[in-house]
């Protein structure tokens, strides 16, 4: 049951941060293992391979550990008694990495 309520509210807290961050091009997921999908551009896709290592990288400095799918997703995979609170701050410091990284590329 908390893997289904707190990952819908990390699910829900990355969702809102797609409207304000070009680089995410898609949040997918269950429960508590969420992907966001990096791209360089949200028409065609292109994959954010760099950007995506340099969020991770950003993230980890921050004290949040994420990890690295495919090319260019990014894996959240938090234990499951994770609380509210704690998605929480996932989701700010996530947003943080986000915005140096959209900083270092303009």
């Amino acid at each position: 049951r908390n893997a289904a309520s707190v990952g819908a509210r990390l699910k829900a807290g990355l969702d809102a941060l797609a409207a304000t961050h070009p680089l995410i091009g898609d949040v997918r997921g269950r429960g508590l293992m969420i992907g966001v999908e990096l791209v360089r551009d949200r028409v065609t896709k292109e994959r954010a391979q760099e950007e995506r290592t340099a969020v991770v990288n950003a993230a980890f400095r921050r004290g949040l550990l994420v990890l690295g799918a495919g090319k260019n997703a990014v894996r959240f995979c938090p234990p499951l008694v994770l609380t509210a609170d704690q998605a929480d701050t996932a989701v700010r410091i996530f947003d943080e990495a986000l915005t140096d990284v959209e900083r270092q590329r303009t």
